[in-house]
């Protein structure tokens, strides 16, 4: 697991700051990190992976679609937006183009807090996750379903009188409806000043042929379970916030540019909508 990361866990040290880990159980931020192309995985992980990606091919695409489209929201939020803060739930292992990384060459003095409940993803984000002297970069291990504890602590880093991007990319999915990720979403944004952003993709079934099975795959073998939305579930979010264009779209035809040659079938929507 990463050994060739300085800092990164040894599956046997237990200490406080190197947990140990389950390696024979596949796990969201490593499956994640193998579809990327990353190192960071273990067999199960690209098992799980491969078993998701045999049901529904264009998975791998679409996770490094994401990437992109959160590299171009990014630099939508620092350029256009002015935006100097940003709350990154769900940050995952770390690889090319994190937050702080696009958001920091655009704008040196940027500050970044990374929100993750993964102990794996702690380890690695202390170790890599290194900002600019002039910007901040910090890391709360918290969970998404306690939105007032990331808020507290988050105020520690960003000054929250001052607009926020709120980042929620491909982590809603691990909220199942009767926790109310709605309810979650729009109580982190109520504590975000007017002005503040709030940027989502979220997986789906909708561009899938197979409907069902890749998830069905993934959940049978994943330690995390995830439920996938429709574009009107995914628009939900958004609700009393000012989206803004092209709306909720497949993340690689959000202001895509000319960074993508080819729109593949995706299998996520995305948007960024506005805080009036």
């Amino acid at each position: 697991m990463g050994m060739n990361h300085a800092g990164a866990a040894d599956a046997g040290d237990t200490s406080p700051d190197r947990p140990a880990l389950d390696t024979s159980k596949a796990h969201p931020a490593r499956i994640y990190d193998y579809w990327l192309g990353g190192k960071d995985n273990f067999a199960a992980d690209r098992e799980a992976g491969d078993l998701a990606l045999a049901a529904y091919p264009q998975l791998a695409d679409a996770v490094k679609a994401n990437r992109a489209f959160l590299a171009r929201a990014v630099r939508f939020l620092t350029r256009e937006a002015g935006i100097r803060q940003f709350l990154d739930i769900g940050t995952g292992i770390p690889s090319g183009s994190n937050t702080h990384e696009v958001a920091q060459r655009e704008a040196p003095d940027a500050r970044i807090v990374y929100v993750d409940n993964d102990p794996i993803v702690l380890v690695h984000a202390r170790a890599l996750l290194t900002s600019t002297p002039q910007g901040a970069c910090s890391y709360i291990e918290a969970d998404l379903r306690g939105p007032e504890d990331i808020v507290a602590r988050a105020a520690q880093t960003l000054d929250l009188n001052q607009p926020v991007a709120l980042m929620l990319l491909a982590i809603l999915q691990f909220i199942a409806d009767d926790e109310d990720p709605y309810a979650l979403v729009s109580s982190l944004m109520a504590a975000l000043p007017s002005g503040s952003y709030l940027v989502i993709s979220h997986p789906t079934d909708d561009f899938n042929p197979n409907r069902g099975e890749s998830i069905e795959r993934y959940n049978e073998r994943s330690s995390e379970q995830a439920i996938l939305r429709g574009r009107e579930e995914t628009l939900r979010f958004f609700d009393g916030l000012d989206i803004l264009e092209p709306g909720v779209v497949p993340v690689a035809e959000w202001r895509r540019g000319e960074d993508i040659d080819l729109v593949r079938p995706s299998s996520m929507w995305c948007g960024v909508a506005r805080k009036p």
